[in-house]
């Protein structure tokens, strides 16, 4: 044995054992032999496994799958829409009480118009009828259907011998007026624009997917729609259109929906939550604790057996729950170090022991904590436990233990980033286990992890 040793402060020594006057936990000894062992792993004694309350998980392997939650909004399709024109000039007699909003069924009338160029045709193709000459009165029958007149208008004339000045306009398909452009007594020209009619059979809902994962969206792709006002309801949607440009502000991608609405129930401007199911996959799942975030990389503890430890540099996915997906440098069913790694870390350090790299990493030594120090020798690293108070991109405030080196009592105060990615998944109330150093007049921390209460 050559010494005893704080767990917590590595680096101070004794002669003795006994409990640390810094923390309230026994020293811990230090063989000879430790020094011999490969430089890619780390013995720790059972005595100090312990001590540290060191705990372990298992990297497991998911399907899981790659589902987009997006908010959208419900509009009316404009892929179902009809415009009714006048097919003659003339006068409006009578509008029926429509209004812009109002749902009217297919064949309601909208308003009675009178043509008297109409008038004029009809006459001249009874008279034509009166010579008895079957060409020309099928001439003339073909002349007053070109003029625009319904068939059944033109049977009427026949039947009736008198021309049939007034025509009444019927909505062509049921739904929504969407536009009202007649008012009774105006004059129309051939041409001219009356209503316009948005179907209501189906409505879209449109949604804006983040560009990173708008790829694998496809058109006919299934998604599942929660309506705010329909709770506990799950309605099927399907992909119809996802729009050529992404907006360059806020880099989202819009994407259509087409919802059925054979009970009229979606209104326009409902809003809900999408789900577009993606392609599950398999992944290898961590849980977050076990990473030890550095700023420029991540890093797990793999256990080689009872007291052997070494370190893995990881690529990270996504955070699912309270587990974090590993992109490169695990395997299925590995074991890696759940709690106290924080620890583990810093005796490695100590020692230079490099980590395994996951593939396209480069090798750099775990001492330099991934941050951008100078090439001057580093200050002197102090670990200590705390509390989250508030998070931001450049500081992070801890209520912290005290610091028997620096004399300090345990207090409340900020502390500076290294690198904004250490607080990225921090939330306040949160118990960590960070490192920090002096830099400059900056007490600016370089590691941290969280813990379990």
């Amino acid at each position: 044995m050559l010494y005893w040793y704080d767990p917590m402060s590595p680096t101070q020594k004794f002669d003795k054992p006994g409990k640390s006057p810094y923390m309230d936990m026994a020293l811990v000894p230090k063989y000879a032999d430790e020094d011999t062992q490969e430089s890619s792993g780390l013995s720790v004694s059972a005595q100090a496994v312990q001590a540290l309350g060191l705990r372990t998980a298992t990297v497991e392997q998911r399907d899981i799958g790659s589902d987009v939650d997006v908010l959208g909004t419900v509009q009316l399709n404009d892929r179902d829409v009809s415009i009714v024109q006048a097919r003659s000039a003339g006068f409006v007699e009578r509008v029926y009480a429509r209004a812009p909003g109002d749902v009217v069924a297919a064949g309601a009338p909208l308003a009675d118009l009178l043509l008297p160029e109409w008038v004029a045709a009809q006459r001249e193709f009874l008279a034509v009828r009166e010579l008895k000459d079957e060409s020309l009165t099928a001439a003339a029958r073909q002349r007053l259907l070109l003029l625009g007149m319904p068939a059944s208008l033109v049977a009427q004339v026949e039947r009736t011998g008198e021309p049939q000045g007034r025509y009444t306009v019927t909505f062509p398909q049921a739904g929504m007026v969407a536009e009202l452009m007649v008012r009774q007594g105006m004059t129309v020209s051939a041409g001219a624009s009356l209503v316009r009619v948005n179907g209501l059979a189906s409505v879209w809902i449109e949604a804006a997917v983040p560009e990173a994962q708008s790829g694998p969206l496809q058109l006919g792709q299934d998604a599942q729609v929660r309506l705010a006002a329909f709770p506990g309801e799950t309605l099927k949607a399907r992909v119809v259109s996802i729009l050529p440009e992404a907006n360059r502000d806020t880099r989202t991608v819009r994407v259509r929906l087409e919802l059925p609405n054979p009970a009229q129930r979606l209104k326009a401007g409902m809003s809900g939550q999408i789900v577009l199911a993606g392609r599950t996959q398999p992944a290898l799942l961590v849980p977050s604790e076990a990473v030890i975030r550095t700023g420029k990389r991540a890093l797990v503890y793999v256990v080689d057996g009872p007291g052997k430890y070494h370190p893995v540099q990881v690529q990270l996915g996504a955070e699912i729950d309270d587990r974090l997906v590993v992109q490169g440098g695990l395997t299925a069913g590995q074991q890696v170090v759940a709690s106290a790694q924080f620890l583990i870390d810093s005796e490695a350090s100590l020692r230079g022991i490099l980590p395994a790299q996951s593939q396209g990493s480069s090798a750099q030594p775990i001492s330099e904590q991934g941050s951008s120090i100078s090439a001057a020798p580093a200050s002197k690293s102090f670990t200590v436990r705390g509390v989250v108070d508030e998070v931001t991109p450049t500081e992070l405030t801890l209520t912290h233990d005290a610091v028997p080196e620096l004399k300090w009592p345990g207090m409340t105060m900020p502390f500076k980033l290294a690198s904004p990615e250490l607080a990225k998944t921090l939330k306040p109330e949160q118990q960590v286990r960070f490192t920090f150093q002096q830099q400059g007049k900056d007490f600016v921390i370089i590691a941290v992890e969280r813990i379990k209460p």
